[in-house]
Parts: structure tokens; sequence; C-alpha cells
């Protein structure tokens, strides 16, 4: 096996973790071997001898209060979990763009992706809209979009003009389909390390901005912020506080010593991609639409059908800015509980959300999805509140309270599943007396992961409850604990095969 010959880190960079991605890398850079079938994957080499590369880190993140509600513009509290995906960028003569994942298990096939640069010379891959078609139209190689798809928006950012190939080397311990944002990670860590080498200056805000396009637009998922803001910019050991409007960024939440965060993971895959998220998010842009209209406010159609404009000096197009006590007072009367998508577009001819569509054929639910941003917003802002005013053992239940009524509107969505359920009801059960005050489901929902808040004797029984939910369902939990700084923080290394 080939070593890696050079590998310069800051001291802060000097993590058990980063040790595990260099040896990953020695098992892949043999410049003998030029091998560029995929079906010999792991056997040849992928990273090219001598030749530098770039590497990143970005973390998973487990969503502590907020989900859903970013993409309406709630206040969410986020934590940089230390569970993490490694990219090495590197230049080739080749003109491709490749991408190879590595397991994390030896026995585990690899994943590998090539895309010849011909493509965006002939002009087939040109922009965000071709470059979704073309990942959609091979779904053996979508992973790949989250990867690839970052460089081929720095091109169509005008940040880079790929003069030559480009090779991703990923390997990530961050777990996919549970609900912690390995697809932001990945996208960040990408973005990073690719721009990096390229020389595309991008700082940290525009980074995670542009990742979120990358996985709107090219990826094909009604991603909101809050995911690629966490794992770009968060910091170790602390509750990262955004406003997403669409990225207003507050003061990192400290955790005091009393608070514990956990996420145990419900083995049921979540996907923001899937029809229980997006109609909910549909919904919630069908509610901002139609109090839009109660309220008056000027309306004008969009650049495509089924969207539209609305002029909001009231609320500023988020329906986390309409206070619980106007919604009830002003607007929970006249909501649907739901509306068909045929008759939602023949009343009010579309929403302002650009990133998803209105199916005429289906029923959207309304009120819910409406109700629940602004009502969590409220929670979130409570939530810092509480976690500021120390002693904060004081409010330990009241925190865990907020979140129990997190997951009960996540559940009125139709967001919830038994088995997330489950997890709550196991926190719950076992209570203060244990050390455990609240939880909820978190991210998009629809399984993943649960967000356990608790003191620090609680680690003592997330064992039982681990315990007791393999008894019911069979699936033995992995549970998320620990914290890492965001890729800024961290920042980039370099390593020569």
């Amino acid at each position: 096996m080939a070593e890696v010959a050079e590998a310069q880190f800051q001291p802060h960079q000097n993590r058990p973790d980063v040790h595990r991605f260099k040896e990953k890398l020695s098992r892949f850079a043999d410049s003998q071997t030029k091998s560029t079938h995929p079906a010999s994957f792991p056997a040849r080499s992928f990273l090219e001898g001598k030749v530098p590369a770039v590497c990143a880190r970005a973390p998973g993140r487990l969503d502590c209060m907020g989900g859903i509600a970013d993409y309406s513009g709630s206040l969410v509290l986020e934590l940089p979990l230390a569970e993490a995906t490694f990219v090495a960028a590197q230049p080739t003569a080749e003109p491709v763009l490749e991408a190879l994942s590595v397991p994390l298990a030896d026995d585990e096939p690899c994943r590998f992706c090539r895309l010849p640069l011909e493509l965006l010379r002939s002009g087939e891959v040109s922009d965000y809209a071709s470059a979704g078609k073309y990942f959609a139209s091979r779904p053996e190689d979508h992973w790949a979009a989250y990867a690839l798809g970052t460089i081929l928006a720095l091109v169509f950012e005008g940040k880079t003009d790929l003069s030559r190939g480009l090779r991703l080397f990923i390997a990530s311990s961050v777990p996919e389909g549970k609900g912690v944002s390995s697809s932001a990670a990945l996208e960040v860590a990408s973005m990073l390390a690719a721009s990096s080498l390229l020389g595309a200056k991008l700082e940290g805000v525009e980074l995670a901005l542009l990742c979120q396009k990358v996985e709107n637009l090219i990826a094909g998922a009604p991603c909101g912020v809050m995911d690629q803001m966490t794992s770009a910019l968060g910091e170790e050991g602390k509750l990262f506080a955004l406003r997403c409007q669409p990225a207003e960024i507050f003061p990192p939440v400290r955790i005091p010593p009393g608070v514990c965060f956990w996420g145990i993971d419900s083995g049921v895959r979540h996907s923001v991609s899937g029809a229980d998220y997006t109609s909910v998010r549909v919904g919630a842009f069908m509610g901002y639409r139609i109090i839009a209209e109660l309220a008056g406010l000027a309306i004008r159609p969009g650049s495509r059908p089924g969207l539209v404009e609305v002029e909001d000096p009231r609320w500023k197009g988020y329906l986390a800015n309409i206070r619980p006590s106007q919604f009830e007072k002003e607007f929970r009367p006249h909501l649907p509980a739901e509306i068909s998508g045929e008759e939602f577009l023949a009343r009010y001819q579309g929403t302002t959300d650009p990133v998803t569509t209105i199916d005429p054929s289906r029923r959207y639910p309304v009120f819910h999805p409406t109700a629940h941003p602004i009502y969590e917003n409220a929670r979130v802002e409570q939530f810092a509140k509480l976690l500021a005013d120390e002693p904060v053992e004081r409010h330990l239940e009241e925190l865990g309270e907020l979140m129990y009524q997190s997951h009960e509107s996540y559940s009125r969505c139709g967001l919830g599943t038994w088995q997330t359920d489950l997890i709550v009801e196991l926190v719950r059960k076992h209570g203060p007396a244990h050390g455990l005050f609240g939880a909820k489901i978190t991210g998009g929902g629809s399984g993943g992961c649960v967000a356990v808040l608790g003191s620090p004797q609680a680690s003592h029984f997330i064992p039982e409850i681990c315990k007791q939910y393999e008894a019911e369902t069979g699936y033995r939990p992995y549970v998320f604990v620990g914290s890492s700084p965001g890729a800024i923080a961290f920042g980039t290394f370099r390593v020569v095969p």
C-alpha cells in the first residue's frame, strides 16, 4: 500500500478522524496504477502520486430546534456533529470530473462517477437545469450530484473556467438517510475543497448558499439552508443560531454544562426529496399565498406558471414573521385543512416557492404546514432564551416541553412515524428522574433521527432506551454524541500522495 508522502495540518486539525482519512487516502494513492474502469474499484488507484490534493472536512448536524420551519424563515438551533465528511480534491490532466466515495467498512463497495468535461463544452450540461436533468436520468450516479454538482456550480456562477479535470476522493462517517444532513456535509466539503484548489474565493455564507443551490437545482431536493450553513459555519460544542431569511447568523448559543444533546437514529430512512416533506413544504407556501391574499398584499405573476411574486413589507415573505397571536386572530379561521392542486392553481395561480411545483392531481395539507413554522419560530426563540438564562437546570423541563411540542407539530403535519414516536415516548417515560427532559423528531421528519435533551446523568440511560427500542423494533439505534467544528473553522489541509 502506498503512503501519503506529505500532509500539512494545523494544530486544531490534529483529530483522530483526520488520521483515519489519511489512511484511507493511502489505499488509493499509487501512481503506478492508471485504470479508470469503475469495475476495478477498490483495487485500482484513484489519486495520482506526487500531485498535491486539497482536503476539507464538514460535519453533519443535529437539528435541536427549528427543523422544517427553516424554509419559512424561522430561527433554527443546530449542533454540528462529531461525524464528518472528508473530501480531497486533486487536479488531473484527463478532461473529466470524477468522484470516488469509499465506505467506512472495507467489505462494502465503493461508488464511482465520471463526468466528461466534453459535456460542458458541448453544452449538454450548461446550466443548473441541464445538470439536474443529467443526474436525474442516471439513478446510479445521482449520489454524485451532491459532490460533482458543486464543481458545476462554480462553473455556472463564473467562479472558474475549469480548464482542467478534477477528482474528488470522498470518505464520510456521516450516515446517509438518518436525518443528520449527510448531503449537506458532502456538498460543503466538496465545495470547499474544490474552490480552494481552483482558487475560487468563497466566503462562508456564500459557500453555504451555493451548496443549497446545488441540492435544490442539481440534486433536486427542496431543502432549506440550515443544513449547509451549520456544516459550513458551526462551532464545536455550540448551537448554531440562524434565522433563515435567508441566512441571518446570530451569535452561537452556548450549551451550559448541565445540558446535553444526543441523537438517536430510528432506522427509518429519511429523504427531503420524499413526497411527505415536499407536500408539507408546498402546503406551507400555499398557506402563505392565501394569507397574502387575505392581507391585501400586491401579487403578480412569477417567471413561470405556478410561481407568483408577493410584495410583502409586513412579513418579508416569511411565515415565521407572523406572530402566533396575529395568526390566531386574523388568519387561522380562513385556512383550509387541505386543498387540491388544481383548485389552488385556479384560485391563487401559484406560490412563491421556486424549488417546488404543484401537482394539480394531488391534494395538499395546508393548515398544519402553515401553522407549524409560525409556532415553531416562537418555540425556538423561547428555547434560546431559556438556554441562556442560568442556572439552566431550573429550565430543563420547560426546554423539554418545547421539544415535545415541536414533535407533536411535526406529527400533525404528517411527518411523524411510529418509530420516532416510540423513541420520544421512551424518553418521556424515563423522564426527569433519569435526567431526560425532552425529545423531538429532527430535520425533514418522516423517520431519521430524534434529538434528545438531558442532563449529564442521562448518558447512563440512553443505552437503556436503545435496548428497549431494539426489543420492540428489532433495530439497534446508532447514537450521535459529541460535536466538532464546521468546515470554515476547521479549514483545509494539503496532502501529497
